[in-house]
């Protein structure tokens, strides 16, 4: 049966917290039936020795779990697809992912998604990580958000960089259009964050979620009708930016989950929620150099600025 790995690097100074706990905080795309399933048999490691889901990590070190994976049909297949490649070598490459295109093959999804373009791209050479359906992901960006996003193309890569995010030790940079003109020039938001209670694909702002930090910077204004944000993320929640944003109500255009109305700004169609990682900054995997990327928003993002400032 296909395998999921799970790992964490515990950093020096975390609050102690039993094994189970920690791992549903990180993975929050993963069932507590899945990571039960794991510790029973045996599956789970914190620096190589086998723990139940009750050990308690109190000190730095390394978290691994190993999940059954549901049986897809088949491993996704190289697919010749339109890849704009930032920056590549023989351990990591770096794209600036399209709007609308999938970072990974999941329910429901076909054979046009980011690993199936960089198998094709990268002649199936991406880290085995995360195989059979997410082969090289280290990072997630949503279907609709466009920009950077890092995959690696070997394990040592593969690790170096999922400790890195777990540590935060990279710089996420995002640029969003919001609904309306925030009162203030810039803001921090450290709402946690946990998954909607009745609307279990939703997050939203839970007073026993997650611990979420976003700053945000007004960047340009339209008005009172819109704004241009910047925003950094120091945890990497799901859907972290357009929870906060919209918890600050100013949802992001398009955003119909989190609070967009088009009735908000009549005479404008918004093609998606308009979302885009424009800077990245990493560590090389193998050198240590530190590493920065950046990335101009694409045309719909592009148009749509015109488009307001026009009004």
């Amino acid at each position: 049966m296909p395998e999921r790995i799970l790992e964490y690097s515990v950093p020096e100074g975390t609050k102690t917290e039993r094994a189970d706990k920690l791992f549903a905080a990180k993975f929050d795309d993963v069932s507590r039936v899945r990571l039960q399933r794991a510790f029973d048999a045996g599956r789970v490691t914190f620096d190589g020795e086998v723990i139940d889901k009750r050990f308690k990590l109190s000190r730095a070190g390394r978290l691994r779990a190993v999940l059954d994976e549901p049986q897809f049909e088949a491993p996704p297949q190289p697919v010749d697809l339109p890849l704009d490649v930032v920056f590549e070598d023989a351990s990591i490459i770096v794209v600036n992912k399209a709007p609308g295109m999938v970072t990974h093959p999941g329910s429901g999804t076909g054979e046009n998604t980011l690993v199936h373009a960089l198998l094709h791209h990268c002649g199936g050479q991406l880290s085995s990580v995360g195989a059979p359906d997410r082969p090289g992901i280290v990072h997630r960006l949503d279907k609709e958000t466009s920009g950077l996003i890092v995959a690696a193309k070997t394990d040592k890569a593969h690790h170096k960089l999922a400790a890195a995010f777990s540590a935060r030790d990279t710089y996420k940079r995002y640029l969003a259009l919001v609904l309306g003109l925030p009162k203030q020039a810039s803001g921090s938001c450290r709402e946690p964050i946990g998954r909607h209670p009745v609307v279990r694909t939703r997050m939203a702002v839970q007073r026993n979620g997650r611990e979420a930090h976003t700053d945000w910077k007004l960047e340009e204004t339209f008005g009172k009708a819109a704004a241009l944000v910047s925003c950094v993320i120091h945890t990497g929640r799901t859907h972290q930016i357009r929870v906060h944003m919209s918890s600050l109500r100013h949802p992001l255009l398009g955003d119909y989950t989190y609070g967009f109305k088009a009735a908000r700004l009549p005479g404008i169609e918004v093609p998606r929620v308009m979302l885009h990682s424009n800077e990245l900054r990493i560590a090389h995997p193998d050198s240590g150099c530190d590493m920065r990327f950046e990335s101009k928003p694409p045309l719909d993002f592009s148009e749509m600025i015109r488009f307001l400032g026009a009004r």
